[in-house]
């Protein structure tokens, strides 16, 4: 594998280097093993051809390596003291930003002093009013000499410059094709700021920040504090900003360019909104400023803790590359998930809110008190999730909260935890050059999901006495899981370290499965056995506090509290018992385990889920059925068959949606070749019916529609599909460009003959930004050889391609109907993960490997990336987790259509 790149953010490649690139392609399609080679030629094409190339590292010890160790950070941390930042930034030119920065810190003695900085440029180093003639600087690392660094209070003085890109720089540059304007906004985390300045970029050294910006004249900008001072100059203004509360450099921010500004009259906080001038008209202001209100005032009290920064602005960033971003005093939300182009579904609005409670709660749990080190990444990520699921039951009782929160943590949580590919919670970093490889769904789902038990364990009074208690003992400091274990424990007046140990630093999770013994109408024995889900957790059981459902027709339910930490456990309250329809061991979802329900169980189940009235039980029981395809227990033709007979009766959005997106993986993916046929006209009827049942809300007829346009294949269903966008209608709406652009990009992908003149019809109809981004995705639909080997070279060598448009394009360059022409990326593709790693954003990884993985459905890929693995034994562990993670989907995919019909049920998890 080639050397990822240095200096990340520089253009990629020379045109002479691109179009070397693209020839050496085309010269070795017919030899595989050269075209597998490709990759690592282009990388390192790419890093030899860059102009002006920062110094060659050259390392006089372990702490000037590459990346911010964590010996480098424990160091400083003994070391300085009391940071503050003065940031100036000329942002006028169009590629670069002249920089400098007066960095102010204590220090305990007279020592060498480290600054961290991978920027283009250093200049002009003043220590203490001195001049450095030879800064020692090997293009990660500055080194201040001990004789000049004093005990007590110090003055660096640092001039640089920082890069300006539409991807892989510090500061992102974003052009708008409606009006030609031009928006900057910084992205930061988890260790980019050393990218934009020389500091000490470590989230336990916090600072106080005061910036000054140079902007175009007719420019306004929102950063951390609240601007204090504009003045004009030469075309330019200069705007000041009032000095931050103390922050990591992870949370550094700044937005600049033409916004239009909007607030809400009704906001109790002052919140300004910041959007691109263009969109300006479409956005729900008021909603989104008083859902942050909401927010901030609900955790105010929850944390018995004011707002803890001196103001809470918002940006809708254009291209942003995550759902938002928690910056104190500037939050950054993605503009395209805040702004709908049409009517929004539930889940769309519900996600929209989940978003801004989450971000808002990071002002609290992240901001105020920040994990140590990233290893706790989870303790201010999954904390955030729980706490916006915590904000939106209290808030809105009908919105059914836990059920959205069980459907949007549970299923990615699991589908992780039980691959070969899994880690603990707390995951060990020893340098934040590989922080973004703990960036992913033990983080954001696994976490959250533990703390939901957590809180069941201790109770909810316990539990928030015990965060408040976390949050007053570390104001604007950091902390570490252990910390707040101990300030719940302290609560609840008993230990919580084995719990710790079960959940926060053992790798995996159990699978509870059922065995339910019946003699004539009476359960004559019950029992729950758990296991681990894979070896890499080790022998032993969880500690499992848990809610055992007995569910019968006639509406009864009976719900027996059981708590067991052994292998396994026989339910003495169920013996005697009337027999139930089905069972069900994780009532409440208050347990992390996955639960394989028992062969009665899953009969019961199958006749009775239209029956079940309890939102949140019916949508985990479809997870379990679900769960039970996944491992090759129940046929994928059994349960798209029960969602198509079940589905009609459904109203909830969220479910509806659910499962049917599940019918479109089975559909896709795990039907061998001869049930497909015999199955797709059948759930093409279907799905069609359903977008057309004016008995159903927009929302589930909107879930239909989209099922539909994901499985059409069938010569019908394409020209269904064509005559529809000459509709004014869809799902009982008007037709708009979202879907307008799905069903286009999907005849490309069927090879349609109408495609093309589709597609330029709907190019022209839609010249807006966002339509632009969707004629991207669309485009790599095609089924066209030279068409993948374009987008492929681009996402390499093309430094003007936007990050989030590259992200979009991967699952239609990834098509299931196009396996034959994505294979041959498969290999370059892991070969270009240590380059993806250090050049992309924090999500991009497993974006990446879950859309080239997750595309496959053959043999033959699975042992193309099992002989990878075999071969690369000296591959990053990180790296390797990840691989392993999103592999298990192509292994499973594999097994389920290897092991045709499958009975219903079983009694145990199987070994692997």
């Amino acid at each position: 594998m080639a050397d990822p790149p240095r200096n990340a953010g520089r253009p990629l490649v020379g045109k002479s280097a691109f179009v070397d690139f693209v020839d050496m392609i085309d010269a070795f399609r017919v030899v595989r093993v050269a075209f597998v080679a490709c990759v690592p030629l282009c990388l390192a094409a790419a890093s030899e051809s860059r102009s002006e190339p920062p110094p060659a590292p050259v390392i006089a010890d372990s702490l000037m390596g590459p990346g911010v160790s964590q010996a480098l950070a424990a160091s400083r941390a003994a070391l300085i003291h009391d940071v503050r930042y003065d940031l100036a930034l000329d942002v006028t030119n169009a590629d670069t930003a002249h920089g400098t920065v007066v960095v102010r810190f204590v220090a305990e003695r007279p020592a060498s002093v480290i600054l961290d900085y991978r920027g283009p440029r250093l200049g002009m180093v003043r220590v203490n009013g001195r001049l450095i003639a030879e800064p020692e600087f090997n293009g990660a690392h500055l080194r201040l000499p001990a004789s000049l660094v004093r005990q007590g209070s110090n003055e660096v003085a640092i001039e640089f410059d920082a890069l300006i890109a539409a991807a892989g720089a510090s500061i992102i540059r974003y052009r708008d094709p409606v009006d030609d304007a031009t928006y900057l906004y910084t992205l930061l985390v988890p260790a980019d700021a050393n990218q934009l300045f020389p500091c000490f970029d470590q989230p336990d050294l916090k600072a106080r920040v005061r910036l000054r910006l140079v902007v175009p004249s007719g420019w306004t900008a929102v950063a951390n504090g609240a601007r204090a001072a504009a003045t004009s100059s030469g075309g330019n203004e200069e705007l000041t900003f009032n000095e931050s509360e103390p922050i990591s450099t992870y949370l550094i921010a700044f937005a600049a360019g033409p916004w239009r500004t909007l607030q809400a009259s009704a906001s109790r906080k002052p919140i300004t909104l910041y959007v691109r001038a263009s969109r300006a008209v479409e956005v729900e202001a008021d909603s989104i400023i008083l859902a942050n209100d909401r927010a901030a005032t609900w955790l105010e009290r929850y944390f018995d803790t004011p707002f803890p920064f001196t103001k809470l602005d918002v940006v809708l960033a254009p291209a942003f590359p995550f759902g938002g971003m928690e910056h104190p005093g500037a939050i950054f939300y993605n503009e395209d998930r805040f702004i709908f182009r049409e009517r929004p579904t539930l889940p769309q609005r519900l996600g929209r809110t989940a978003t801004i409670y989450h971000e808002v709660a990071h002002q609290w749990f992240g901001d105020l008190v920040t994990m140590r080190w990233f290893d706790d990444l989870w303790l201010k990520e999954g904390f955030a999730t729980y706490m916006a699921a915590k904000m939106q039951a209290d808030t809105d009782p009908a919105s059914h909260a836990w059920m959205s929160f069980h459907l949007r943590n549970k299923p990615a949580a699991y589908a992780v935890d039980a691959t070969a590919g899994t880690t603990p919670v707390w995951q060990r970093l020893d340098n934040l050059d590989q922080a973004k490889s703990n960036y992913g769904a033990i983080v954001y789902n696994k976490a959250p999901s533990v703390l939901k038990q957590l809180d069941f364990l201790v109770g909810d009074e316990v539990f928030r006495r015990g965060l408040q208690r976390f949050v007053a003992g570390h104001p604007y400091g950091n902390a570490t899981w252990q910390e707040l274990l101990d300030a719940i424990a302290a609560e609840r007046h008993a230990p919580l370290g084995e719990w710790g140990k079960a959940y926060i630093l053992r790798p995996g999770m159990p699978v509870i499965a059922q065995q339910m013994d019946v003699s004539g109408d009476t359960i004559r024995r019950l029992v729950l056995y758990q296991q681990p889900a894979r070896p890499i957790s080790g022998p032993g059981p969880w500690p499992i506090r848990t809610n055992l459902l007995l569910w019968y027709a006639d509406g009864r339910r009976d719900t027996i509290a059981v708590s067991f930490d052994t292998d396994s456990i026989e339910v003495q309250e169920a013996a005697g018992l009337p027999a139930p329809a089905f069972a069900f061991a994780n009532a409440g979802d208050q347990a992390y385990a996955l639960v394989y329900l028992d062969a009665r169980s899953v009969r019961g189940v199958e006749r009775h889920l239209a029956d079940v009235h309890d939102p949140l039980l019916r949508a985990m029981l479809w997870g379990a059925l679900w769960d039970l395809v996944r491992d090759a227990r129940l046929a994928p033709s059994q349960f798209v068959t029960l969602a198509l007979r079940t589905l009609p009766e459904e109203r909830d959005e969220q479910i509806a949606g659910g499962v049917l997106r599940r019918v479109t993986r089975a559909t896709g993916a795990y039907l061998v070749a001869d049930e497909h046929a015999a199955m797709i006209a059948d759930v093409e009827r279907a799905l069609a019916r359903g977008a057309a049942d004016s008995a159903h809300s927009y929302g589930v007829r909107k879930a239909y529609l989209d099922a539909f346009i994901d499985v059409a294949s069938t010569p019908a269903a394409l020209a269904a599909l064509d005559t529809r966008l000459d509709s004014a209608t869809a799902a009982g709406e008007p037709l708009r460009a979202p879907t307008r652009w799905a069903i286009v990009t999907r005849l490309l992908e069927a090879g349609a003959p109408t495609a093309e003149a589709r597609f330029t019809a709907e190019r022209q109809r839609d010249s807006t930004s966002d339509g632009q981004r969707r004629a991207f995705v669309a485009a790599v639909a095609r089924p066209d050889a030279r068409v993948r080997d374009e987008y492929f070279h681009r996402y390499f060598a093309d430094s003007t391609l936007n990050e989030d448009w590259a992200t979009a394009s991967l699952g239609a360059f990834n098509s299931l109907d196009a396996q034959s022409l994505s294979l041959p990326y498969l290999i370059p593709a892991l070969d270009s993960l240590p380059f993806i790693q250090h050049n992309r954003r924090i999500f991009f990884l497993g974006s990446w490997l879950g859309a080239f993985l997750g595309g496959q459905t053959s043999p033959e890929a699975l042992r193309m990336v099992e002989g990878y693995l075999a071969a690369h034994d000296d591959m990053p562990e990180d790296l390797r987790r990840k691989v392993l993670q999103e592999v298990d989907e192509l292994q499973r995919t594999v097994r389920i259509r290897r092991s045709g019909m499958i009975g219903t049920g079983a009694t145990g998890p199987r070994r692997r």
